[in-house]
């Protein structure tokens, strides 16, 4: 970011978390591709509508992944000690953690999002639920390193990353988020990680793209929150969703794209787009069994488990840090 728009950062007195969305929207906006980081998705409006777009028919991650968690919930619980506290990775709606939850009895319970209020609702009604349970909701991004609260510091742990959000990073990314997660959980910690798997263009295309246009609503959204926290001018009616299948890298990519010449300002700086240009929000990344183990070895993890269903479409892995054993 230049020092014209640090100045005006500045001059707008931003928090030190909008200050730093400001910076990554600036930053992405003025690459030769212009990019926008998907852990901005997740505002109030955006959480809610990925919970919607989980429910979709085209979205088979949820319901399948779902479907293994139900299937082995007893052998995915026997890894866990009981008096872990379970560190749930960028934490959404309790769906999954219900499920294990239900079939093991564990200390603490730490959803981490950097959607602060929305954790915190969820957490609450999961707390209602489960009474025994100590529940400690954690504003943070979960892509950097954080502290854990100190009421679970010294008690076993156990990471949750559900919902193959580990394919939104870049390779290297993903292999310094799981060293990351090593280093907060600890030695002798484990790890249950959703990972979506490689599969025919024409599942995964519709999976982000669906008919009805919940997904394209998600992906501008994304301006829409830039245009309230940061007070751009980007026109909704001027942008699209797109989907497309990128086979040489193994990864869905959404974009939106500019139907028209046009310019955005932000802070004093004029942003200017072409008729078909896009805006590269997230990636998706499909893997084979083989692609992620050897992610997870070279981020200093050791495979120890991995369920899929019937089809092949997804897997949960079981990993584990040096000194535990499985």
């Amino acid at each position: 970011m230049n020092v014209h728009v640090a100045v005006q950062t500045q001059a707008h007195r931003l928090d030190s978390n909008t200050a730093a969305f400001a910076r990554d929207v600036l930053d992405g906006l003025t690459k030769p591709q212009k990019e926008l980081s998907p852990k901005y998705f997740y505002d109030d409006t955006g959480s809610e509508l990925f919970v919607e777009i989980t429910r979709l028919p085209e979205y088979y991650p949820t319901r399948t992944e779902l479907g293994i968690l139900r299937d082995r919930a007893a052998e995915i619980a026997a890894l866990i000690p009981p008096d872990a506290a379970i560190v749930e990775f960028g934490a959404g709606a309790t769906t999954k953690i219900r499920l294990l939850l239900a079939a093991h009895q564990v200390a603490a319970y730490v959803p981490v999002d950097i959607s602060g209020d929305f954790i915190i609702t969820q957490a609450e009604a999961l707390q209602r639920d489960f009474p025994q349970l100590a529940v400690h909701p954690l504003a943070a991004d979960f892509t950097k390193p954080f502290a854990l609260p100190p009421a679970v510091r010294d008690l076993p742990k156990v990471g949750f990353f559900p919902g193959s959000t580990i394919g939104n990073f870049e390779p290297q990314e993903a292999r310094r988020f799981l060293e990351s997660a090593r280093d907060i959980l600890g030695r002798g910690a484990r790890m249950i990680i959703g990972v979506d798997l490689e599969k025919d263009e024409n599942v995964l295309v519709p999976a982000y793209d669906d008919a009805a246009g919940v997904t394209g609503k998600f992906n501008l959204n994304l301006l829409i929150r830039i245009n309230r926290e940061l007070g751009a001018d980007f026109d909704l009616s001027a942008f699209a969703h797109r989907a497309i299948y990128n086979r040489d890298q193994h990864r869905i990519e959404m974009h939106l794209v500019s139907l028209r010449d046009q310019s955005v300002h932000l802070f004093g700086e004029r942003i200017g787009f072409r008729a078909g240009e896009s805006i590269h929000t997230e990636n998706s990344y499909k893997y084979s069994l083989e692609r992620f183990r050897a992610l997870a070895q070279q981020a200093g993890w050791t495979p120890a488990r991995c369920w899929t269903d019937a089809d092949a479409m997804f897997s949960v892995h079981a990993i584990e840090t040096n000194g535990s054993r499985v």
